[in-house]
């Protein structure tokens, strides 16, 4: 427990314990259930089939279920920072669900020979101007191309180290390290890589996908009495909060609990922890906390793929605002949380001349 507590940086043993009396529950729940024969007209049948897909005929009589919220930001809370915008994204899917998106992202990885690597769709979807350089690239294999952009690279760096600008030194050598798990890959084929991830969250009828995209240019601190990432914290916890509180009224028997599970950054941690804390005793401006537990979970995304996903959501969300770039974004729109089909879980915070989809 000690050591599973140190790699995801869990911020309590009290955190940690509850977190593991959920799964354990659910687990349990799974093991001793009581089978009732479903109609086909019963909501809770169909809401069963939803949660468990390979139950079609059954339906559990369950005490608990959790809701996972991975949670990832694109661009700077700095005001101005060098971004306009700062987006706070955050997927949410049933436990029931995790193994079946982590064998769908798995598939796609290997398909493009990334199994290993992170997903940071910024780094991804950046043009490498050495592959330009060299003749016939498209035409190699992966060692190959591989081979010769590592040649260009480190040739670079040694041109770049005998020169005074050691600014560009220190930049370009952190590029060439950021996308080194990419080079393999022509544009196109990154693009088709990011493009088959977004498909893929597209068609996870289970998932939700909630943010706050605020315009900082629009900000005033002063009024809004916190800060940038603060107040994008609080809408996306209510936002996930309503869900649940939602999708409780339609599960009869069922306790639902929601966890949020973070990038890990110790000066995010620390913060959002004590923010969470402060919700749960006096609520958010929008809501009463029932569902989340306490503490969220910080986790290496090296090593969680579907907050690699949320990056991807919170990057393609940026580019909308800031580029207009609709195409990753189309490509999952129908997961975001919708009531009476009206977009309720992304909140773009700007001026009221705004005609985004999410504005109008």
């Amino acid at each position: 427990m000690q050591q599973f507590g140190k790699v995801l940086n869990f911020n309590s043993s009290k955190a940690v314990s509850r977190l593991f009396f959920l799964i354990l529950a659910f687990l349990f729940s799974n093991i001793c259930y009581t089978f009732v024969t479903a109609s086909g007209k019963s909501r809770q049948a169909s809401l069963q089939r939803e949660l468990f897909p390979e139950t079609s005929r059954f339906f559990f009589a369950l005490s608990s279920m959790v809701y996972f919220c991975y949670i990832d930001e694109s661009g700077t809370p700095e005001v101005p920072g060098n971004t306009s915008h700062y987006v706070l994204a955050g997927l949410s899917i049933p436990i029931s669900y995790w193994k079946l998106c982590e064998k769908g992202i798995s598939k796609i990885k290997q398909k493009y020979d990334l199994q290993n690597s992170e997903v940071h769709t910024g780094w991804i979807v950046r043009k490498y101007l050495e592959q330009s350089k060299i003749a016939d690239f498209d035409a190699m294999n992966y060692v190959q191309r591989r081979h010769e952009v590592g040649k260009v690279r480190k040739a670079e760096l040694l041109k770049l180290q005998k020169s005074p600008n050691k600014s560009h030194y220190k930049q370009t050598r952190k590029n060439y390290r950021q996308t080194d798990a990419y080079i393999h890959l022509t544009h196109t084929e990154r693009m088709c890589f990011i493009q088959d991830l977004a498909d893929l969250v597209g068609s996870w009828s289970f998932a939700r996908l909630f943010a706050e995209c605020i315009d900082k240019i629009h900000f005033d601190p002063l009024r809004a009495k916190k800060s940038v990432d603060e107040q994008a914290l609080e809408q996306l916890v209510s936002r996930f909060e309503q869900y649940m509180k939602i999708v409780s009224k339609s599960t009869k028997n069922i306790q639902l609990y929601g966890t949020l599970i973070h990038d890990n950054n110790e000066t995010v941690s620390k913060k959002h922890t004590a923010l969470m804390k402060k919700f749960h005793s006096h609520g958010t401006l929008w809501t009463s906390i029932e569902h989340i537990i306490e503490t969220p979970f910080f986790v290496n995304s090296e090593l969680t793929s579907l907050v690699q996903i949320a990056d991807l959501c919170c990057y393609s969300l940026r580019r909308y605002f800031e580029n207009t770039e609709t195409d990753l974004l189309n490509r999952f729109q129908s997961r975001f949380d919708r009531k009476n089909g009206k977009i309720v879980g992304i909140r773009h915070f700007t001026g009221v001349s705004c005609q985004c989809m999410f504005c109008v």
